[in-house]
């Protein structure tokens, strides 16, 4: 038993770990190179998690939730798909790089954005044995590489600084050391042979389990990140710089409840379905998660405002009204993150997708907030009312669909 425990908390602490490093990353760049560089640091990383969240075919997933298991030729398609996908990425991140200086005259270069082209082709690189652990509810391994690529992070961060890279090129030096360092453990960790394959079959397996996985990414992505750029396009660095940690503080429990939730729930899920007891186990996460959702709705309303002025700085202090409106967008992201996992533990990955449409979609009244010139918290308030459609969208899915098999 005290094994199992000390599982679950590698499960929860490592991607904790993780975010906590992201979380530490933006106070040492706030303080470090100021709010107008910040916020030209941050479109960095957005473009980044734009190209990584619309190309993501759940390799990893697919890993676990194989019934055969994560056969050493299952395991060999993936490293092909994963690598295929690193080299698209890159020669996407170049194509980029030509186009988004000229949008953005006063952001980063396109040395800058050429450069960001790196990371993607060292993850392409990756060895999945710290994945597949997880299918037997081992986390070691996953904790040693992601909590090791996360510490290798914050120092390459504060050595570039240190040597005189003071501005948003010290969030690109850290990026790239963060992706080599996840490429080398990787293959430390590893137990098998790393070993690659392209074959037609293999290929179109990922595809086919993928690409509800990957279109729904590409809606996470306008839900998650998408309202930066449109606070970019309507206000300016500076406003971008404390719209981003606010949003980011506000997520970062939702990140990591998603991150271990799907570690521990998934295989759960599964086995769970295939005892019988798939309804009372979704019913019995929904109402956990929906505690916690509420939970910090109420806490990040209360203390984000302060704690972010005595940790960031006054001048990135938010409006209650904004710390709020955010608050609760990530708090109705918590409750709805057992219905995503669920779907996909059931092989239903289109069932996410469905419902983050209705997320995705509030990005129109959010843009129509910016054009009309209200303040910032009504556009953060148009990402609530998304993640609630969202959540409403999602039950029914599931309730549709449990009914379908009970009759079936």
């Amino acid at each position: 038993m005290s094994a199992v425990r000390s599982q679950k908390a590698l499960a929860i602490g490592a991607p904790l770990a993780i975010e906590g490093a992201a979380l530490l990353r933006s106070v040492v760049l706030a303080h470090a190179i100021g709010a107008d560089e910040l916020g030209r640091a941050m479109m960095l990383a957005l473009v980044l998690r734009l190209a990584e969240m619309i190309s993501d075919m759940g390799v990893e997933r697919l890993l676990v939730q194989a019934p055969e298991g994560p056969t050493p030729a299952l395991q060999a398609d993936l490293h092909g798909a994963l690598l295929l996908r690193g080299v698209a990425l890159g020669a996407l991140l170049l194509c980029v790089a030509m186009l988004l200086p000229v949008l953005t005259t006063d952001g980063p270069s396109f040395a800058s954005y050429a450069l960001l082209a790196i990371v993607p082709v060292l993850r392409g690189l990756l060895h999945l044995d710290y994945r597949r652990a997880e299918k037997g509810y081992r986390y070691h391994a996953l904790a040693l590489v992601e909590g090791g690529a996360a510490v290798v992070m914050l120092a390459a961060l504060v050595v570039s600084i240190v040597a005189g890279l003071e501005d948003h090129r010290a969030m690109l030096a850290a990026l790239i050391a963060q992706a080599a360092a996840q490429l080398v453990l990787s293959h430390t960790v590893a137990e098998r042979r790393w070993t690659v394959a392209l074959r037609r079959a293999g290929l179109l397996r990922v595809l086919r389990f993928g690409a509800p996985l990957a279109l729904n990414a590409g809606l996470m992505f306008l839900t998650l990140q998408a309202d930066r750029l449109i606070v970019a396009a309507g206000w300016d660095w500076s406003t971008l710089a404390v719209y981003g940690i606010v949003a980011q503080l506000a997520l970062l429990p939702a990140q990591v409840f998603g991150r271990a939730a799907n570690s521990l729930l998934l295989p759960s899920f599964a086995r769970a379905r295939a005892d019988g007891a798939d309804r009372a186990a979704l019913t019995a996460s929904l109402r956990m998660a929906g505690q916690l959702g509420l939970g910090f709705t109420l806490a990040f309303a209360a203390l984000a405002p302060a704690a972010i002025a005595l940790v960031y700085g006054a001048e990135y202090a938010p409006q209650a009204a904004l710390a709020l409106a955010l608050g609760a967008a990530a708090g109705l992201r918590i409750a709805r993150t057992p219905l995503s996992i669920h779907a996909v533990a059931c092989g239903r990955t289109a069932d996410t997708t469905r419902a983050n449409l209705w997320r995705a979609a509030a990005l129109l009244p959010g843009l129509g907030a910016a054009l009309l010139g209200l303040p910032l918290a009504a556009f953060a308030l148009t990402a609530a009312l998304g993640e609630l459609a969202a959540l409403i969208a999602g039950l029914r899915l599931s309730l549709t669909r449990q009914t379908r098999e009970v009759f079936a």
